[in-house]
């Protein structure tokens, strides 16, 4: 029962922000964009096929508001779903444009519309790289009494990869020092050290997140203070 209500809790959280989704996009406001954070979009590879689909849904249901003109009730009711089923699409799209990928100094945030985020420290991306191809096919489960390896942590799993694919295909591949924890729609929890996305300038994203990564090696704190030539140590007194 538990995990019903907290799949419903999740699904019914996907749909406010989907919805809120189309009102960031009809007033031009992106969601989770901070002063000095780069947005890295990627609506752009599904919008053809977003708007396509809306399109024939809508004829659908003036094709269909036509036909059930003598049955008020069913055509009524079918107005709702298909009015609904339109709204959706648009809302899909809407949460793609206004919910970006974010680079921050200490975090790239990835998203999938409004189905999952992803918080990457950028201290643990060990590479990024321009990497475009076409989502895998479902990974195979481990034969029965084969062990799943362990990551640095020593917590079982952690080697696996998570794609956040738009339109059938990603652009950009990470590689991880360390765990990252991907959390799906349904509450699926994942742990993968290479993370691929897709980026509408995807090169530009690659070239943007090695930036940040060579700025924080610069201004990480070292670990030893070198010695300035001509003097020794100095001893307490």
């Amino acid at each position: 029962m538990n995990r019903g209500g907290g799949t419903l809790r999740r699904l019914a959280a996907h749909e406010g922000r989907w919805m809120a989704s189309l009102a960031r996009w009809m007033t031009r406001r992106r969601d989770g964009t901070a002063p000095g954070e780069r947005a890295l979009p990627y609506a752009a590879a599904q919008a053809a096929l977003v708007y396509g689909l809306t399109f024939v849904c809508a004829v659908e249901t003036a094709g269909v508001h036509v036909l059930l003109g003598g049955v008020p009730v069913a055509r009524a009711v079918l107005l709702v779903v298909d009015v609904y089923t339109v709204l959706m699409l648009l809302g899909f799209q809407a949460a793609a444009v206004t919910r970006p990928h974010v680079l921050g100094a200490e975090v790239l945030r990835l998203r999938e519309g409004a189905r999952t985020e992803v918080r990457i420290p950028v201290e643990r991306i060990v590479s990024v790289r321009y990497d475009l191809r076409f989502t895998k096919e479902p990974a195979k489960k481990p034969a029965k009494g084969r062990e799943v390896p362990a990551d640095a942590d020593g917590e079982p799993g952690g080697g696996g990869v998570a794609e956040l694919a738009v339109g059938g295909q990603t652009s950009v591949t990470l590689e991880l020092a360390g765990p990252v924890e991907v959390v799906r729609l349904l509450g699926r929890c994942e742990r993968v050290r290479t993370v691929r996305f897709h980026a509408d300038d995807a090169r530009g994203a690659v070239a943007a997140v090695r930036a940040r990564m060579r700025e924080r090696e610069r201004t990480a704190p070292g670990d030893d203070v070198p010695e300035e030539p001509g003097r020794g140590a100095v001893r307490p007194g």
